[in-house]
């Protein structure tokens, strides 16, 4: 049997969501046992090109929910992207899985020949049928920032592993 666009989505984007949360958890944890203010995890970048710890949230958020959205026609909400505290941004992933749960999955399956078009920068559009678009840019993107979070946090002490990056809070 093949693989559905719903069954390759939704439920990948949900548990990685739900393991980014728990991400959030222990660093949050981690700051307060060693008391220093959380806010410095959530600026802190890897480079100074990087984007911080706030923004690979937000951009992990907007890259389920739009890539769901592009491919099932279904409008995503738009977020503000002023996240600043750990309680904003787990608040933000549980916005975005709340709204993943509203998704038909038929309005995912059947989209594999659909044509995607979607922005890549400020001035440029690039277009990929739904098959495609899903398996080598919405979610090669989307884990690209969910495993930038992990590493800025994992660089800053927290006690974080493989199973916390899979498997969560479970």
């Amino acid at each position: 049997m093949a693989i559905s666009m719903s069954s390759a989505s939704l439920p990948i984007f949900r548990t990685m969501l739900a393991n980014l949360s728990h991400l959030l958890d222990k660093g949050l944890a981690h700051a307060q046992a060693r008391k220093f203010d959380p806010q410095v995890l959530v600026t802190y970048r890897l480079a100074p090109d990087m984007l911080p710890l706030s923004r690979q949230i937000q951009i992990a958020c907007d890259a389920a929910k739009n890539g769901v959205a592009r491919i099932s026609g279904v409008e995503a909400p738009k977020f503000e992207d002023n996240e600043t505290t750990f309680d904003e941004l787990r608040a933000r992933i549980a916005k975005t899985l709340a709204w993943l749960e509203t998704v038909p999955a038929d309005k995912l399956d059947g989209t594999e020949d659909k044509d995607i078009t979607f922005p890549v920068g400020r001035d440029a559009t690039r277009t990929m049928k739904g098959e495609a678009y899903l398996k080598h840019w919405a979610l090669p993107n989307f884990f690209f920032h969910v495993t930038t979070a992990y590493a800025i946090l994992r660089h800053n002490g927290v006690e974080l592993g493989k199973a916390d990056y899979l498997a969560g809070a479970k």
